[in-house]
């Protein structure tokens, strides 16, 4: 009979053992190039986003990024891309306090991290096709779709280095917030069983070696249940928040590492 052995880490299908940890499987992430863009929305719609105990943060800021991921250590050196939505959020539990951002949804176009971000970490990761970013003269672009349907459209145009106003600010705006926050949420079964229900936090590092600032625009595709039967609703709920004001979107290149032992992937308390 199959048993599962204490300290290991296992996914489903469980019984063929646990996850291989090796050399070369650390979090670490290689090369990674990133696009985005901010904006401020509908305080009221926002929180109406929002599971209980997350409040939306001073200002409604909704950030919308692109990252296109390249020798991911625990994919072996390969990589995929991602499109993310992330609220500004204030976490208020029985024991704790947190600033931070709550992902409301990630698109990536491959299995792999979908499966590992939604068992382990509880991050809503969905599927979508998703090909690298392109440029073309000086604008950058990325985009998703799925069932041959558009999903969203980002662009940055006029790049430029940033002030170092700028980046102090940003640093200063960032300070006591680093906490990128889940929701791990899976329906109890018709019997009637418990399923899951807890947030969590999941912390990274990030080494930029190279900033630019610029202007963003987003682009979101209202859809059909025909044309999207499992994530219509997702697109059309995020297409329906409104632009109030773009904040000064960013690319960034650099390295990134998931896997923290000082800062773990926990549930909040």
């Amino acid at each position: 009979m199959f048993k599962i052995e204490a300290g290991r880490g296992y996914m489903m299908p469980a019984h063929f053992g646990p996850r291989y940890i090796g050399p070369g499987t650390s979090g670490w992430y290689h090369d990674v190039t990133a696009m985005t863009v901010p904006f401020l929305t509908d305080r009221e719609k926002l929180s109406a986003l929002l599971p209980p105990r997350f409040s939306v943060a001073e200002e409604a800021i909704v950030s919308v990024y692109f990252a296109c991921n390249k020798r991911v250590d625990w994919l072996a050196g390969r990589g995929y891309n991602m499109i993310g939505v992330n609220a500004s959020v204030v976490y208020t539990g029985e024991t704790e306090r947190l600033e931070g951002s709550y992902s409301l949804v990630i698109w990536e176009n491959l299995a792999d991290p979908i499966l590992t971000g939604r068992e382990v970490q509880g991050i809503p990761k969905i599927f979508a096709d998703m090909p690298d970013h392109s440029i073309n003269s000086g604008v950058w672009r990325a985009n998703a779709s799925h069932y041959g349907h558009p999903i969203i459209d980002l662009e940055i145009s006029g790049l430029r280095a940033p002030e170092l106003e700028e980046i102090a600010a940003a640093h200063e705006a960032q300070k006591g917030r680093d906490n990128p926050m889940s929701w791990r949420f899976i329906s109890p079964t018709a019997l009637g069983e418990s399923g899951l229900d807890e947030y969590l936090t999941f912390p990274s590092e990030n080494k930029i070696s190279k900033i630019q600032v610029g202007e963003g625009k987003l682009n979101w595709n209202t859809l059909t249940w025909e044309q999207n039967p499992t994530q219509f609703h997702i697109v059309n709920t995020l297409a329906a928040l409104p632009i109030l004001e773009y904040r000064p979107a960013m690319v960034t290149h650099g390295a990134a590492n998931l896997a923290l032992p000082d800062r773990p992937t926990r549930v909040l308390r």
